[in-house]
């Protein structure tokens, strides 16, 4: 039988969009198989040709990406938000046959040479910007998955990247089944005390759709764990409930503890093996920071400027919670509780009380609104397209003619087997097919905010609002591309510590009081937001903003030091060297039972392993880049162009900092962040 003419998922790689509503966990291995048999015979005869060139080697090779990506790209994101008994042993083999084929590829020494030989041609420089970016890139990419090594050397550094694709699966899975494992039934209202009502009518919601009779149930996803220790007054069930979140995947069978270890153990040799001093040093040769010196000197220049603040602001806070909440030694399980109740009283709002302001339609349907000021361009609904759920929705962006340009789809709510948080991923990049066709990029944007309760729509916080913008951001750079080229179009072949520009650019607009007239609207009265409430949340937004950025330091210094300092082999334990970045950085000192690292899903499971400090590198750049808006104009449309030319349309083709001095006229610097962050005043030089 032809697998081709009958498996959906080998048919999406010439359908528009990818069959979600046909695709099932049969047709997976088998889509795999058939697709990198065809790329293997593609690539034995690419390598035979004598004096290869761009349309004769590069444009083969992005065909055989793009196919590859057209099977395997759907069937990872089915795992995300569809995660299943029957489709997870499936996906492990396919990200082992994927990894296989990757290790393969990366190390074809006829492949390489063949890339070298295109880009030793005369007629390299008469290449477009973009294409001599995907070959320099590609080149770069080979040496960094060991393309130069030979004999044991190579074998064993295929071996290593098959384990940690094993491992870092693994990772991710542990977390996922340890979340999940433990559910707080509640049956007394007593215990449910302090809760607001769209969080109790949320939680008694979840217990019915679990089969409870009756009572709440709070689990350790972040929309019911995160209000759970903002406001539940029971002191016992929020140590329960910390207890749980922060020891996930850190016994039993479920257990990370070893499995970092080998990680990181893996990723050293790895990094040895290549002639890098660490693992860190690798990630750094394809990000904008130079070296680990300059890292760790730009995290620890922020510490140094915040700390100081931070140290006032829990001051204050262990101050407030003995004085009005007779808790003279305040835990970790009672930091976002006395937080909340000190926000409350110094500013008088919470995120509870906003929510009303925010249902899903508003929000969603002001964003698109701004954006549409912002780029001159459209967004429209189109509902027949085959989804993976019911809640997801679909939309397309049309230029200013009324030309498409690209599409998104947009998964909203949490609920059981989808992974946590919230991320964008390509479903489908914009390139220039051999055929002269125009495939147009389109994103897929997730969150796990609640879903509509009852008769009421789905209500969001202001905190989600800005999560959104975020994710929206990504989604953005992916799509407003112009980029023909597919190595370098959209986020590819962006650095990945200047990866979360655009969307941290994009949470700023959600402090704007002129943009949240756009979005704000009471459910029920369709009222504004009034002015006292965006005062007092204005006013309430930098609360606690330098524990905040302790915190994110604190998780950005571990994670370069483990990748750099650490040896799995010495004396030092992974606990030892986050705790001596504890006492380096923080002003709150977790409990000895805490093992945040077990969870820690980012580095050891997700692209950040020595890159969490991009999220702070490139809030740097999104905030001195959003200063520009706020001299020449929230909703200046000329800047926007200027912003989209410079930045958000030219994916990796170009160097990220010349092209933001080009936007910015000057280089980055920390100023504006701090400004943002509100205690610049504070610390003065």
């Amino acid at each position: 039988m032809n697998e081709t003419a009958t498996n959906p998922i080998l048919k999406g790689i010439t359908t528009e969009l990818p069959p979600f509503d046909q695709i099932k966990p049969e047709h997976v291995l088998p889509a795999i198989d058939e697709e990198i048999g065809r790329a293997r015979q593609i690539v034995t005869g690419l390598v035979e040709i004598a004096d290869p060139d761009w349309d004769s080697l590069m444009l083969p090779l992005e065909q055989i990406e793009e196919s590859l990506g057209r099977v395997w790209g759907p069937v990872g994101h089915l795992n995300s938000v569809c995660d299943s008994e029957e489709l997870r042993p499936i996906y492990q083999q396919g990200v082992a046959k994927m990894t296989e084929w990757s290790s393969e590829l990366a190390q074809n020494e006829a492949l390489y040479a063949a890339i070298r030989k295109v880009a030793d041609r005369d007629d390299f420089a008469g290449l477009s910007q973009e294409r001599r970016q995907v070959i320099e890139h590609a080149l770069r990419d080979f040496k960094l998955s060991g393309a130069e090594l030979e004999g044991d050397a190579k074998a064993r550094f295929k071996e290593i990247q098959m384990s940690l694709s094993e491992l870092t699966t693994a990772f991710g899975q542990h977390v996922l089944d340890a979340t999940q494992a433990f559910e707080l039934h509640i049956t007394d209202e007593n215990d449910v005390a302090g809760l607001p009502e769209s969080i109790l009518a949320s939680a008694a919601q979840r217990a019915t759709q679990s089969g409870k009779e009756g009572g709440w149930l709070i689990t350790l996803d972040a929309p019911s764990y995160v209000p759970f220790m903002q406001f539940a007054e029971n002191r016992g069930l929020r140590e329960t409930m910390y207890r749980e979140y922060v020891t996930r995947a850190s016994s039993g069978e479920l257990d990370n503890t070893p499995v970092i270890v080998e990680i990181l153990a893996l990723r050293a040799e790895a990094a040895s093996l290549l002639g890098f001093e660490h693992y860190a040093a690798s990630s750094l040769a394809s990000k904008m920071a130079s070296d680990v010196d300059e890292v760790t000197g730009f995290l620890r220049e922020l510490a140094a400027r915040s700390k100081p603040v931070a140290e006032k602001e829990f001051a204050e806070l262990q101050a407030y919670a003995a004085d009005e909440l007779g808790l003279s030694d305040l835990q970790a399980w009672d930091v976002a509780f006395a937080a909340e109740k000190l926000r409350l009283k110094t500013y008088a709002i919470s995120q509870e009380e906003l929510k009303p302001y925010f249902p899903e339609k508003s929000v969603t349907a002001g964003m698109f609104g701004l954006v549409e000021k912002l780029y001159g361009i459209s967004i429209r609904e189109n509902e027949n397209v085959p989804k993976w759920h019911e809640s997801v929705r679909f939309f397309e962006l049309f230029d200013s003619s009324g030309v498409k340009i690209a599409a998104f789809y947009l998964d909203p709510y949490a609920r059981a087997h989808k992974r946590g948080g919230a991320w964008m991923d390509e479903c489908i990049v914009r390139w220039q097919k051999p055929d002269g066709a125009l495939q147009l990029p389109v994103a897929y944007l997730v969150c796990n905010f609640d879903a509509p309760v009852g008769n009421k729509p789905a209500l969001w916080t202001h905190d989600e609002v800005t999560t959104l913008f975020h994710e929206f951001g990504h989604g953005l750079h992916h799509m407003l591309t112009t980029v023909c080229e597919l190595g370098v179009s959209g986020i590819r072949g962006v650095p990945w510590d200047a990866v979360e520009l655009p969307s941290q650019f994009m949470e700023n607009f959600c402090w704007e009081r002129q943009v949240v007239d756009l979005f704000a609207r009471h459910y029920e009265t369709g009222e504004a937001l009034p002015d006292a409430l965006f005062d007092k949340m204005l006013a309430a937004k930098n609360f606690q903003s330098a524990m905040i950025m302790l915190r994110q330091i604190e998780f950005a210094l571990f994670d370069v030091l483990l990748h750099s300092e650490y040896d799995p082999a010495g004396d030092e334990s992974v606990q030892q060297l986050l705790d001596r970045v504890r006492d380096e950085v923080s002003v709150i000192t977790p409990p000895a039972f805490n093992r945040f690292q077990n969870s820690f899903s980012h580095i050891f499971a997700g692209g950040y392993a020595a890159g969490y400090y991009s999220y702070k590198w490139a809030e740097v750049l999104s905030a001195d880049v959003y200063a520009t808006f706020e001299e020449e104009g929230v909703l200046n449309a000329g800047t926007a162009a200027r912003l989209r030319e410079e930045l958000l349309s030219i994916g990796g083709s170009r160097e990220i900092m010349d092209a933001f001095v080009a936007f910015r006229g000057r280089k980055p610097t920390v100023d504006a962040l701090l400004r943002h962050s509100g205690f610049a005043v504070d610390l003065g030089e």
